[in-house]
C-alpha cells in the first residue's frame, strides 16, 4: 500500500489511546505480540569517517576525541560474536566507519569474518556503507542476513545533516541490498532538529519502498559532545512514541527497532515504545561508540514485561502466516 503523507498524518495525529489502539492491531495481527528480537551492535572498524554526519562522533568533522581503529581481525570479532549469543542475541550486526566498503584484503577479511559468525547460527547483518552490486552480493554469499542504511531523515531535511552523500545514494544502496537477496534495514534518527513532518516524509519514504524495509530501526538523538548537534535536547517522549506507533501501522510486518537513545529512557517510557509495536533492541553496554543499557537492566525490564526472546524463524513464519491470511480475504 502507497500512503499520501496526509493519511500518515492522519495516523500520527489520532487521539493518542487510538493510535496506541491501531498499533497494537497491526502487532498482533502480524508479530508475536510477546516476543522481542535481542541484538547486539558491534563497532569493526571505528572513527576517521570521511562523512560529515553532523549527529555522528565518528565523523572525520567532528571533534570528539575519539581514537580511530582499524578494522578488527576475524578471530577478535568473533569472540564477540560468541559472548553476543551466550547473552542472549540471536543477531549480531558489525558496523565499520567507511563512506564506501573498500576492496581488497579489508573486504576479503569481512567476508571471512561474515562466514565465521554466520556459522555459529547468529542472524548477520552489516552497516558498512555504499556497496557496490558485487560486494552486496558476496556479503549474501558469504552468510550476511540483513544490511543496514538508513535514511536518517526526511528528503527535505537530508542535507541540513549531511552533504558527502546525497538521499538517493541512500536509496540506491538499499536497492542493491534488495537485488542481492539480503534483508533492508533501514530507519532514522528523530531529535535532530527536524519538523514533525519531516518525520512522517521519511516513515512514508521507508514505507512506499516495494517492499518496506524488513527492519526499522527508530533512534533518538544522543547529542554527543564535539558533534554539531551537541546540546540538543532530547527529543519529547510522546512524539517519539507517536513514531513508533505510526511506523508499526504503516509497516506491520517490519521488525521496529528501539534502538539509540535508551538509555536517556526510564522504563516507562520504553515500556510505552513496546505498547505502540516496537519489538527488537539492542543488547550490550555499547552502540558502536554510544552507551546502551546494561544487559542485566533489559533482561529485568523485559521479565517485568513479561516478553521474551523472539526467534528470527518464529518470527518469519508468524509474517507468513499473516500475510497468507490478508491475501485469502482479497
Amino acid at each position: 500500500m502507497q500512503y499520501t503523507l496526509d493519511e500518515i498524518r492522519d495516523i500520527y495525529h489520532l487521539p493518542f489511546t487510538t493510535l496506541i489502539f491501531r498499533a497494537q492491531e497491526a502487532h498482533h495481527q502480524y508479530q508475536d505480540p510477546s516476543g522481542v528480537q535481542l541484538c547486539t551492535l558491534k563497532s569493526i572498524k571505528t572513527g576517521a569517517c570521511p562523512e560529515d554526519c553532523k549527529y555522528c562522533p565518528q565523523s572525520a568533522h567532528a571533534d570528539t576525541g575519539l581514537e580511530k581503529e582499524a578494522l578488527l581481525d576475524t578471530e577478535t570479532i568473533l569472540k564477540d560474536a560468541v559472548a553476543a549469543k551466550e547473552g542472549g542475541a540471536t543477531r549480531f550486526c558489525m558496523g565499520a566507519a567507511w563512506k564506501r566498503v573498500p576492496y581488497g584484503d579489508a573486504f576479503d577479511s569481512l567476508l571471512s569474518t561474515v562466514r565465521g559468525v554466520s556459522d555459529m547460527g547468529l542472524e548477520v547483518c552489516c552497516t558498512l556503507g555504499s556497496l557496490e552490486q558485487d560486494q552486496a552480493n558476496s556479503l549474501r554469499e558469504a552468510g550476511c542476513d540483513v544490511y543496514n542504511h538508513n535514511l536518517d531523515t526526511s528528503r527535505e531535511y537530508y542535507s541540513e545533516i549531511i552533504t558527502t552523500r546525497t538521499f538517493d545514494e541512500r536509496l540506491e544502496n538499499i536497492r542493491k541490498v534488495r537485488v542481492s537477496g539480503m534483508e533492508v534495514c533501514s530507519g532514522g534518527i528523530i531529535g535532530m532538529g527536524e519538523s514533525i513532518d519531516d518525520r512522517l516524509k521519511m516513515l512514508q519514504e521507508l514505507s512506499n519502498l516495494d517492499p518496506y524495509p524488513d527492519s526499522v530501526p527508530i533512534n533518538a538523538l544522543i547529542a554527543c559532545k564535539g558533534t554539531p548537534l551537541e546540546g540538543r535536547s532530547f527529543v519529547d517522549s510522546f512524539e517519539f512514541v507517536r513514531i513508533v506507533a505510526t511506523a508499526r501501522i504503516l509497516m506491520p510486518k517490519a521488525m521496529v527497532r528501539l534502538s539509540a537513545g535508551r538509555t536517556e529512557m526510564n522504563d516507562e517510557l520504553q515500556a510505552l515504545c513496546f505498547l505502540a509495536g516496537a519489538n527488537s533492541i539492542f543488547l550490550g553496554d555499547k552502540l558502536l561508540t554510544t552507551a546502551n543499557p546494561s544487559e542485566s537492566s533489559d533482561y529485568e525490564l523485559i521479565n517485568k514485561l513479561g516478553l521474551k526472546s523472539l526467534d528470527p524463524d518464529d518470527a518469519r513464519a508468524i509474517h507468513a502466516k499473516a500475510e497468507a491470511q490478508v491475501a485469502s480475504l482479497v
